[in-house]
């Protein structure tokens, strides 16, 4: 790239002769921020209809200068917008695009305003659309977690501790799980938080200038309710400054995607041959090119492996941030990609998540080895006596060979006179989960009432995304 003249840059009088090459290239940000046209054109016009407010602007140079936004605004939807090589950025091209438009009434446009305060009001515009299109997705991840849980309500699989099975679970309850992986109630959390971070992003920083506010009698009311913001910025200097909800809603991104990764891994372990309990949909996977027998559940070893690239993207910006000294610093460039990759990554890998649940098949096992034998004869002896108990029911079973639902009642009245008469009822596996009847539990009667309570949580979070 050749060195652009100074002359030709919104900074450019006060400097004389040109910009090293390397450093022109390393400061170019237009590759990356040129995905923030739309909302510059907009934060522009509403700008414009401000300083003709303020009379910096007559009614015919408004005029001009709304109807050359609105032609940038159409070639950029066409994809007919041209960049020059000496544009630095994205406010500079559009900038000089409007002057080959209208001529130098373009040049008022960025009367009392830096590119500090209009960078900022792009990245919270893009930002509030973003989190709304990325919380839809999340949704519909939810309502399709709810409702496979609601319609696979009877089937009951091993649950795990430490990859060993421990006790019997309703499938549903997997699905509905909050305490583990990424299922329906943890993804509200979610969802939640999205909703809390758009109440940040949500306040209007234009009209801040550099840093020390807007010397012009500007209209920052008429400014919020042009660009439909909630609220105005206190402190100009601070309205600069501030990248906490770039900060906030990279930690989402990545706890959502954290979620997303142990959803994921908990799919792929389950869909071995060795667990044999989901088989994965042919669309949501791929082949071996070797091995003619495999089927590789790439769908979700990718959002594990994305959940890696999001988390990486948070620790960049926050080390960014930590030294910085107040108002802008050209550090905070690094946060417009960082909060482009990490939307594009959350949005592909919701759709996908959604995809792979909504079409996985479930193996319908009608029994298994149950663990949790202590709690048939804990109401007649004590927990950590009858635990005990157990467990030297299950060393008899391996000394002799069998499983333990085979041992007789004499064997185990053997390790204790207290073991129950009625206990091959444990070994039934309805019976087993229909004992776990508190809130949160496994048993049909509460796993319904987290279904219908995740339903109606559903209901408001729709409501505010």
């Amino acid at each position: 790239m050749a060195p652009a003249a100074l002359g030709d840059k919104l900074w450019g009088g006060r400097f004389v002769g040109s910009t090293d090459p390397i450093l022109e290239i390393l400061n170019s940000s237009i590759a990356i921020d040129q995905r923030l046209a739309d909302v510059d054109i907009q934060a522009s016009v509403a700008y414009a209809k401000a300083l003709e407010k303020a009379s910096i602007l007559t009614k015919p140079e408004l005029e001009k200068i709304l109807s050359g936004l609105e032609k940038i605004s159409e070639e950029v939807s066409k994809g007919v917008f041209v960049l020059n090589k000496s544009d630095e950025d994205i406010h500079t091209a559009i900038e000089r695009r409007l002057k080959e438009l209208i001529g130098d009434a373009a040049g008022k446009l960025h009367t009392g305003r830096s590119r500090n305060d209009q960078v900022v009001t792009d990245l919270k515009l893009f930002m509030k659309s973003s989190i709304s299109v990325v919380s839809t997705h999340l949704l519909q991840l939810i309502k399709t977690l709810v409702e496979r849980a609601a319609i696979e309500i009877d089937v009951i699989l091993p649950g795990y501790t430490h990859l060993q099975k421990a006790q019997p679970i309703r499938w549903s309850q997997f699905f509905c799980s909050c305490s583990g992986p990424c299922h329906a109630v943890a993804l509200t959390r979610d969802s939640e938080r999205l909703g809390e971070i758009k109440k940040r992003v949500n306040i209007l920083p234009l009209g801040s200038g550099a840093l020390a506010g807007n010397p012009l009698d500007i209209d920052r009311e008429l400014l919020r309710s042009e660009l439909d913001f909630a609220s105005i910025t206190l402190n100009s200097m601070d309205a600069i400054s501030d990248r906490d909800y770039v900060v906030e809603f990279l930690f989402v991104a990545t706890l959502l995607m954290t979620h997303l990764s142990r959803l994921a891994e908990d799919l792929i372990i389950y869909s071995t041959s060795e667990f044999g309990l989901v088989t994965l949909s042919d669309a949501f996977t791929t082949g071996s090119s070797l091995m003619p027998q495999k089927k590789n559940p790439d769908s979700l070893e990718l959002i594990r492996g994305k959940a890696g690239r999001v988390l990486g993207r948070l620790v960049s910006i926050i080390t960014v941030l930590k030294a910085l000294p107040s108002t802008y610093n050209k550090d905070l460039q690094e946060d417009k990609e960082a909060v482009f990759d990490v939307v594009d990554t959350v949005t592909a890998v919701l759709q996908v998540a959604t995809g792979v649940i909504s079409t996985l098949q479930v193996s319908l096992l009608s029994s298994y080895l149950l663990t949790d034998r202590c709690l048939c004869c804990v109401l007649q002896m004590p927990f950590r006596q009858a635990h005990t108990a157990v467990g030297k029911a299950v060393h008899l079973a391996e000394t002799k060979g069998i499983t333990i639902n085979n041992l007789t009642l004499e064997d185990l009245k053997s390790i204790s006179p207290l073991f129950a008469s009625d206990v091959s009822q444990v070994f039934n596996v309805i019976n087993s989960v229909e004992q776990y009847t508190a809130l949160g539990g496994t048993a049909k009667s509460s796993v319904t009432t987290q279904i219908e309570q995740l339903r109606e949580l559903l209901k408001k979070l729709k409501e505010q995304a």
